[in-house]
């Protein structure tokens, strides 16, 4: 397999740190931001949309990157079992929670996301994983998202009749957030990122903005501008020595 442009940055910055003394097939659909927005707005103003597109860890990646995002968690949402868990989750699916400024992205921005990400039409699971637990899944809060999310459905089903879309559309009920071993999962797979970051606690790293852009860097999920933005951040770093990264 041809090594990637982040596997080529991590093979530079291991080499640099050695030699300092101080130191999918779905093309994805990345939104335009509605307008430069600099810093989070108080949770307050923030808006949570909730999707299921298959496994959990790679939905975090795909939506932490954006622009407007603000937080992400894994879960487990539309089932009726209490408290579930990963081993043990009942009619629950995998999902992801996302917090976002209404200010930079909007809820049609991300259903364009979760629509470009997956595949729709899988039946009982999504690319490798199978199992009720993988299904496809908007989950809506209040009358402008059902609506968005209907109209959504079926331009996605006008582009093939050979096929029916099998994403379901359920008013939103409890979230359970995912044991922490679930979180920030590629983020947790890569500890040099996690080293550049000051190694965040458990949970600053699972409410961390820039943890969430981090998990999806490490994934090679971001969109190439963010993509690019954080490469340079890491090229800085390099070429100061080693301080913490802060923001991308």
């Amino acid at each position: 397999m041809k090594p990637s442009h982040f596997h080529h940055i991590l093979s530079y910055i291991i080499l640099t740190i050695t030699l300092t003394p101080n130191i999918t097939t779905l093309a994805i659909r990345f939104p335009n931001p509605i307008s430069q927005v600099t810093g989070n707005p108080p949770d307050q103003f923030l808006k949570t949309a909730v999707f299921s597109l298959g496994s959990f860890w790679r939905a975090e990646s795909v939506f932490g990157c954006l622009d407007g995002v603000v937080r992400t968690t894994v879960g487990y949402a539309g089932g009726s079992k209490s408290n579930p868990e990963y081993r043990s989750l009942g009619d629950h699916a995998e999902s992801v929670q996302i917090e976002y400024d209404p200010r930079v992205i909007n809820f049609r921005q991300l259903l364009e996301i979760f629509w470009s990400s997956h595949d729709s039409r899988q039946v009982f699971g999504q690319g490798p994983d199978v199992g009720n637990q993988y299904r496809s899944i908007i989950f809506i809060n209040g009358t402008d998202e059902s609506r968005l999310a209907a109209s959504s459905k079926e331009r996605e089903q006008t582009k093939s009749r050979s096929s029916i879309v099998t994403t379901q559309i359920q008013q939103l009920g409890t979230f359970y957030p995912a044991e922490p071993e679930h979180q920030k999962f590629e983020l947790k797979r890569n500890p040099f990122l996690l080293q550049l970051i000051g190694n965040l606690a458990e949970e600053e790293l699972e409410k961390s903005s820039l943890a969430a852009k981090l998990n999806g860097y490490a994934a090679e999920l971001c969109p190439p501008r963010i993509q690019s933005r954080i490469d340079g951040k890491v090229n800085e770093i390099i070429r100061k020595g080693w301080p913490i990264l802060r923001d991308v």
